[in-house]
């Protein structure tokens, strides 16, 4: 247990480093704690902290840097943050509009990255294979237009050729009972009906209404985008990468193994509110100059995905926890009103 000296120290040099991106010295810690100490006295408690692994001297320098176990206490206990509501003239301009989900979700991962100047990750929801409503369009002789809406609002578009050619009416007529008997089944459970049901539909209607759902089972099964990714780049202007390509090549080794990402994600998405993972601390997040702060949104009160904010070890904790916390708000806002 760390006394409120050493609390106080420990909270100073990690905003210190922060701030400025250089190891904080003693003289330095103690004109920014504001406490009336000696410089011996200061380097004793350093000297502490160190041997508790909370801080580290790096090459032959003087002054001291965050662990990955120092970082956690400090956003553990230290960490105080103002919840920034939706209508502060910061996050005003940046409300996302209902749209398709995939566009939704795509804008909510720039508007991640562009707030943080970092990487902005989205996992999108599962896609369903349940349609809220099924459309049948005309395009010329035995070519038709099948428009699917899934429960999430999201639109499949496919065209499909048939045997013979369909009036409007016989295609709104198969749509409507499609829409009137169906609705709310998976287009697999749809398939096995029409079978059963084909002695009771006149047989031209009933092979369109086959053909549709066989193309809309495979559209709805086609793999989507499931991580979306925006703001690599801004690691670029990162000093902390920057100055070192080994680092910058670990990260975006990670961008690409989406599959980790997902399982870092998934399992914040886990439990409810913001979520800090700092780099080195565990597996999870692998490399000690990367974190991630992250948070699930929801739809209709149901969690269905994961976004975050992916960036520097050194960031500014508080920042990163309104962006992310605001963000997944106005996703879940934006996917409730756009079904």
């Amino acid at each position: 247990m760390l006394d409120d000296r050493a609390k106080l120290l420990l909270k100073t040099l990690v905003e210190r480093y922060i701030a400025d991106g250089q190891p904080v010295g003693s003289r330095t810690l103690s004109r920014a704690s504001g406490l009336e100490l000696s410089p011996a006295t200061i380097r004793n408690v350093m000297s502490d902290l160190e041997e508790l692994g909370l801080i580290a001297s790096p090459h032959t320098s003087a002054g001291r840097v965050p662990t990955a176990r120092g970082y956690r206490l400090f956003v553990d206990t230290m960490l105080t943050v103002q919840r920034e509501q939706m209508a502060t003239p910061e996050f005003a301009p940046h409300q996302l509009v209902p749209d398709q989900p995939q566009k939704v979700i795509s804008s909510a991962a720039n508007l991640l990255s562009s707030l943080s100047q970092f990487v902005g990750v989205v996992v999108a929801p599962r896609r369903s294979s349940v349609f809220r409503h099924i459309e049948f369009l005309r395009l010329g002789e035995r070519r038709i237009l099948v428009i699917l809406v899934s429960p999430e609002g999201d639109v499949q578009n496919r065209v499909i050729f048939t045997g013979a050619d369909y009036s409007a009416s016989q295609l709104n007529e198969a749509a409507n009972y499609l829409n009137a008997h169906y609705l709310g089944l998976t287009l697999e459970q749809v398939k096995e009906r029409l079978q059963g049901e084909v002695e009771k539909l006149r047989g031209e209607i009933a092979a369109l209404m086959q053909a549709a759902v066989t193309v809309g089972t495979e559209a709805m099964s086609q793999p989507q985008e499931e991580v979306v990714i925006a703001g690599e780049r801004n690691l670029l202007a990162v000093s902390d990468f920057s100055s070192d390509m080994s680092h910058l090549r670990r990260a975006f080794d990670l961008f690409e193994q989406k599959a980790q990402i997902m399982r870092l994600l998934d399992s914040a998405g886990q439990a409810e509110g913001v979520r800090i993972f700092i780099g080195g601390e565990s597996q999870v997040v692998p490399y000690e100059e990367l974190s991630v702060v992250s948070a699930p949104y929801e739809v209709d009160g149901q969690i269905v995905g994961t976004l975050g904010v992916i960036g520097p070890t050194r960031m500014a904790y508080d920042r990163m926890i309104q962006i992310v916390d605001v963000t997944s708000k106005l996703l879940g806002n934006a996917l409730s009103h756009g079904k």
